[in-house]
């Protein structure tokens, strides 16, 4: 399967801008043979959580969900695409989604980790486990931006059998050392495939990192992006997990009988 990346400069409340740049990246990703789209977190409305918070409308995020779907539908490419969601009890979530070729939903994730007082003012966060699906050939899941710093949720995602794990990501400048070091070495210990798809520019004030990746389950990069506008491509499938799962067997060789035990001693 080919995946492909959207980097871009999000418009923040430009719904029908930020749509546009996802349709058009949609239409150059399919042309150049993708199977898959993933777009950063909170793209469709640009990353200021405390503006989003206060601005979007229930009837915007049906909106967005729609053209979604129909941007899916008519470039005939999955679409990872993320969004606030609003969940029965009024409380707002994070959220991403993956939908299918025909634009219908096969998975969604609300995120876990918030980070910063912004999004922890704006948001509440998710406490779902993340599920995988198969999809495209290979088991998918979903985590969102700071989800992926926590060894403990890509493990949870690989338990749960996942061999491609598609991240879309709102990571500021300042933190190169996540795309470089921490998203390979996620990949490598629990041996999936990292997709992690970022913002660039300058968004609400905020300066964007840029630097999307695509990690191998050996942690090896398969692509990675610089700091401006790009769509970053790349292959994955599941004979080069099982290759890396068989060549180091960090998954097979785990003692789970014993890190509960060590999980409650006190060490000085």
């Amino acid at each position: 399967m080919q995946i492909a990346l959207l980097q871009s400069e999000a418009k923040v409340m430009d719904l029908e801008a930020n749509l546009e740049a996802v349709d058009a990246a949609a239409r150059r990703a399919r042309e150049d043979g993708s199977d898959l789209l993933l777009t950063p977190e909170l793209f469709t409305c640009g990353y200021s959580p405390d503006r989003v918070r206060a601005e979007l409308t229930a009837a915007d995020l049906d909106r967005i969900a729609e053209r979604a779907a129909g941007i899916a539908r008519r470039h005939g490419i999955s679409l990872v695409h993320s969004t606030p969601r609003i969940a029965p009890d009024g409380r707002w979530h994070i959220s991403a989604r993956l939908l299918d070729a025909t634009g219908a939903e096969v998975l969604a994730y609300d995120k876990v980790h918030l980070f910063g007082a912004e999004e922890r003012r704006a948001f509440a966060p998710g406490s779902a486990a993340p599920r995988a699906v198969a999809h495209g050939g290979m088991l998918v899941s979903l985590l969102i931006c700071y989800d992926v710093e926590f060894p403990e949720s890509v493990r949870a995602a690989s338990d749960q059998g996942a061999e491609l794990l598609l991240v879309p990501t709102a990571l500021g400048a300042g933190f190169s050392a996540v795309p470089r070091v921490l998203v390979p070495a996620r990949a490598l210990e629990s041996q999936v495939v990292v997709a992690y798809a970022n913002h660039c520019g300058t968004e609400s004030g905020l300066r964007m990192g840029g630097e999307s990746v695509v990690a191998a389950a050996d942690g090896t990069l398969l692509a990675h992006a610089g700091e401006g506008p790009e769509v970053l491509c790349a292959t994955v499938d599941r004979a080069a997990v099982a290759a890396a799962r068989e060549r180091v067997p960090y998954l097979r060789d785990r003692r789970p009988d014993l890190y509960g035990r060590w999980t409650g001693c006190s060490c000085s």
